[in-house]
């Protein structure tokens, strides 16, 4: 079964960290870019962190040096380290990926940052 599960979201205090994870079926992880994004009430859906093949990274300016992504290829799991986290950043955060012809999501974690 193709698919992207997330976990790791919760409550947390602004200034504190959480780490997300998202398994990825095999098909959809290997040598494919991997993203997450996030959803916040009345918002758009935005990119947040991109990890490619081989391990290069990119940021939104807004995450840029409070959050990490990574990725383990012998689990088929990527990472979100957030740290520093701020009230803007509660969202419904989601993992996306697969092939260039594909367009596969998670169902979403909720991070909620109070201040």
């Amino acid at each position: 079964q193709v698919q992207l599960v997330e976990s790791g979201g919760g409550l947390v205090q602004a200034g504190g960290s959480l780490r997300l994870s998202c398994a990825a079926s095999r098909s959809i992880f290997r040598g494919n870019a991997m993203d997450w994004y996030r959803q916040a009430p009345g918002k758009q859906r935005e990119l947040v962190a991109t990890v490619t093949s081989d391990g290069s990274t990119n940021y939104a300016d807004s995450v840029q040096g409070r959050f990490t992504i990574s990725r383990d290829t012998a689990k088929n799991t990527i990472y979100l380290q957030m740290n520093n986290l701020k009230p803007e950043d509660t969202a419904v955060y989601y993992c996306h990926g697969g092939p260039w012809f594909s367009d596969y999501w998670g169902q979403g974690t909720q991070v909620t940052v109070s201040s």
